[in-house]
């Protein structure tokens, strides 16, 4: 099989394990907006930041080291033993640590008190299954890996329809449901899903001799802090626009502007399925005499697929809207949707780029790139929304991470030089978005024009890329003979 063909394949089968639950969360947006006001929502909003802050604080760069020193030590199973014990330590002992901040946490959060314990819950189981599933991907066990990933989704997505939408429909008496306070049971669910999903996964905790190796943690630690300082960035880039929403506007435009976010999840799944097959292949065919080709090559038609999708949303945004959106409270913020796709498509091309620093053990810079993008974040955040609204997070977060998509190519150019075909890359992204926007704002109404638009875009890519695609099956038919 070969390379990229072995990639595809890869990416396909955690792609499904991501794809998936990415799918039904689109279809409980629905429910959860029809259930939940905008103000509501944006107390769900809120929660799951604080559980992205604490999931990045608890793994503190320890999976992206745990894939670097597996994939070049010769003691594989000590790095994973090692990466468990760390994992699973601090994970206990920041279980009290957490609780004796419950007041600041809450207060930060604006979150409230009821709901403290589900998330730190939540925080720590997840934080538990981090070394095994790793463990998994490294080892190339994509199919369990799936499963369990589908279990915990077939767990959270039955428990959000009994609790959000049978109970009521069917009016079903349970002396402990109370309907004023529908919320919780969202939390309720995922808790479970997430317990369920440690059982199954537990037995992983034990197939190995159980080490820890001091000095190997030490070199993990190092690699590992500055990815620590980047994914709190990060969350800060990701986050940060909502939370000042909810403060300097107010919390139904917080939560009209979250529901909208949620149409960009097709570009997130996306990125998080390239991601989950990548960062192992990456590292595993780093050595490879033909790995800066292939890096570029991915790259090349990671943007194409990523531009497509960004013009398929946006070109029909009133069809993915009208289905997942019910509720017309939330429309108001349906402008930013071009541009976090958009921005979000940027950030898949960051972490394409990011091969550069960690293969070479440079991750200080993505801690630099990560920090200059919250800054941007930040600071454009504070100087427009009392200017121009809403819209002010949409245009940061595409500067953020186009800024940290721009900076990475440079510097990695420089240390380590991959082949891209910038002008090719360059081109699809300036095609792609520019039709995206003309159907926006011109022609929304006209589906034969956008149908069209599609179509061309697609003959592009066709007689741009036509060699080059005949030349990889000829190799893979190749291989297989």
């Amino acid at each position: 099989m070969s390379v990229l063909k072995r990639f595809v394949k890869d990416t396909a089968v955690y792609g499904l394990a991501t794809i998936l639950p990415r799918i039904m969360n689109i279809v409980l947006v629905p429910l959860h907006t029809d259930v939940l006001d905008p103000a509501n929502y944006a107390e769900n909003t809120l929660f799951y930041i604080g559980a992205a802050f604490l999931n990045v604080l608890l793994t503190y760069g320890m999976e992206t080291a745990f894939f670097r020193f597996f994939s070049k030590s010769e003691n594989k199973e000590r790095v994973y033993s090692t990466v468990l014990i760390a994992l699973t330590t601090t994970a206990v002992l920041a279980f009290g640590l957490l609780f004796l901040l419950k007041n600041p946490i809450i207060e930060a959060l604006e979150l409230r008190s009821e709901y403290f314990g589900y998330l730190i819950g939540l925080a720590i189981l997840d934080t538990l299954v981090v070394a095994p599933f790793a463990y998994l991907r490294a080892k190339g066990k994509a199919l369990r890996f799936a499963g369990i990933k589908l279990a915990n989704l077939a767990i959270y997505v039955v428990l959000n329809l009994f609790f959000l939408w049978a109970i009521p429909y069917f009016n079903l008496k349970f002396s402990w449901y109370n309907a004023d306070n529908i919320l919780v049971y969202i939390f309720i669910a995922n808790l479970a899903a997430s317990a369920v999903t440690f059982l199954l996964i537990a037995p992983d905790f034990f197939r190995i001799k159980l080490i820890f190796d001091r000095q190997l943690f030490k070199q993990l630690w190092q690699y590992g802090w500055p990815v620590l300082v980047a994914g709190l960035a990060f969350v800060i880039n990701e986050n940060l626009d909502k939370l000042l929403l909810g403060n300097m506007l107010d919390k139904e435009v917080m939560g009209a502007y979250s529901g909208c976010y949620k149409l960009a999840v097709f570009m997130t799944i996306f990125i998080q399925a390239f991601k989950l097959g990548a960062e192992p292949f990456f590292f595993n065919h780093a050595q490879s005499k033909n790995a800066p080709a292939t890096y570029a090559t991915i790259l090349k038609y990671f943007t194409i697929a990523g531009a497509l999708g960004l013009m398929i949303i946006v070109c029909f945004i009133d069809f993915f809207k009208d289905i997942l959106i019910r509720d017309a409270e939330y429309f108001k913020a349906l402008e930013i949707v071009p541009y976090i796709l958009l921005a979000n498509l940027f950030l898949g091309i960051y972490h394409n780029l990011a091969v550069w620093y960690k293969l070479t053990d440079k991750t200080l810079y993505g801690m630099y790139f990560s920090i200059i993008g919250a800054v941007l974040t930040i600071g454009l955040n504070l100087l427009l929304i009392p200017e121009i609204g809403f819209m002010a997070s949409a245009y940061a977060t595409v500067i953020a991470y186009g800024v940290m998509m721009m900076i990475s190519y440079f510097y990695g150019q420089k240390y380590y030089r991959i082949p891209y075909n910038i002008p090719r890359i360059a081109m699809y992204l300036t095609v792609a978005t520019t039709m995206a926007m003309v159907s926006f704002y011109y022609l929304r109404e006209f589906h034969i024009v956008n149908f069209g638009f599609l179509l061309a875009f697609i003959l592009l890519v066709f007689m741009l890329e036509k060699k080059e695609l005949e030349g990889i099956l000829n190799r893979n038919t190749t291989s297989k003979n």
